[in-house]
């Protein structure tokens, strides 16, 4: 490819056009949507860059001594940078983070009809070892954003407008979807542009990879212990998958998305609910899984029924490849049929 060339193309899909695009398809639309986006947008490039530790001459100083003032931990940073550039849209009523306790109910004078639920740093336990650790979102319509109370926020995934989640690796890329579809963007830094990469993403119906940390193996019910066993070892010929698990939900389900295979994060006897949280984990990835084709399962229903009571609730999930997901549907169906026998 002539590099040069392409330097000077000016056909590139950025995020932005892309979102004003899909939103032209609706009578409706005000550009209040693709305004908070933007704004989300920038967030995750304020992140991108102190994940990449842009200014850490200036905190480390010639001497090698921390300057000052002390690093501020990164994920207690990113939520900062989401909340001041949520609130700051005018155009969001509610937020819920996974850093933050209790919701944040905006100043009546910037509301706008929007709640976004997010985690703004996932997998930030990785940060010193250089593993992908990313920010997820989903965001909902809140129908009176005057009177806005918790129970507006405690909607099934279902009802969720948007989700997407920003990944901060190799590259830094975006994944959105608007409930038309899945696309992947990647940030160019010369251009400090999100521009389209990934195209209505699809993933795999079956996939060769299955993802779940193994070390809880002792404390799985037996539908899930039946699945890993049948990855390990087929009875049908086929090859067994490979299991990859990093340990970052983004990273781990960025892979499932684009190779195909399931990944797993079940309840057991420690964690009776899973680990993962609804609002802003399982519910954004679900939905996203199900725009490109594939299909995610709580142990009981489909993730995206389910009705969450607690704005931190947790909640088991199996999520991937269409075919891989039905299987496992299939063990707890025949395991809960035994039970009541």
């Amino acid at each position: 490819m002539d590099h040069a060339a392409d330097a000077h193309r000016t056909d590139l899909m950025t995020i932005t056009r892309h979102v004003l695009n899909e939103q032209s398809r609706n009578p409706e639309s005000r550009g209040d949507f693709t305004i908070l986006l933007s704004h989300i947008v920038l967030g995750c490039k304020f992140v991108a860059s102190a994940v990449n530790k842009a200014g850490l001459a200036q905190l480390i100083g010639l001497a090698g001594e921390t300057n000052g003032e002390e690093q501020k931990k990164l994920d207690v940073l990113s939520n900062e940078v989401f909340v001041k550039a949520l609130v700051s849209s005018g155009r969001t009523c509610v937020l819920v983070s996974e850093e933050d306790e209790e919701a944040t109910f905006v100043d009546p004078k910037l509301r706008g009809k929007y709640c976004v639920c997010f985690d703004p740093l996932d997998g930030s336990s990785n940060i010193d070892c250089g593993v992908s650790i990313g920010t997820i979102f989903g965001i909902y319509i809140i129908k009176d954003k005057d009177n806005v109370t918790l129970d507006d926020v405690l909607q099934p995934g279902k009802d969720m407008l948007a989700a997407g989640y920003c990944m901060y690796g190799s590259s830094c890329t975006l994944v959105l979807s608007t409930g038309s579809g899945v696309n992947g963007f990647t940030l160019d830094p010369s251009l400090g542009e999100f521009i389209l990469t990934h195209p209505d993403i699809k993933i795999p119906k079956k996939g060769k990879i299955y993802s779940v940390n193994e070390g809880n193996a002792k404390n799985w019910d037996v539908p899930v212990a039946k699945f890993v066993e049948k990855c390990k070892y087929p009875k049908d010929g086929s090859p067994p998958k490979s299991l990859r698990y990093i340990g970052s939900m983004v990273a781990d389900v960025h892979r499932t998305l684009l190779y195909g295979g399931v990944f797993l994060y079940p309840a057991d006897q420690k964690s009776p609910n899973g680990k993962l949280r609804v609002l802003y984990e399982v519910f954004p990835m679900s939905f996203l899984m199900e725009q490109a084709g594939g299909q995610s399962f709580t142990g009981k229903e489909r993730a995206l029924d389910l009705v969450p009571t607690k704005i931190h609730e947790r909640s088991p999930i199996f999520l991937g490849s269409y075919d891989d997901v039905e299987e496992i549907k299939a063990l707890f169906a025949e395991h809960a049929k035994s039970s009541s026998a």
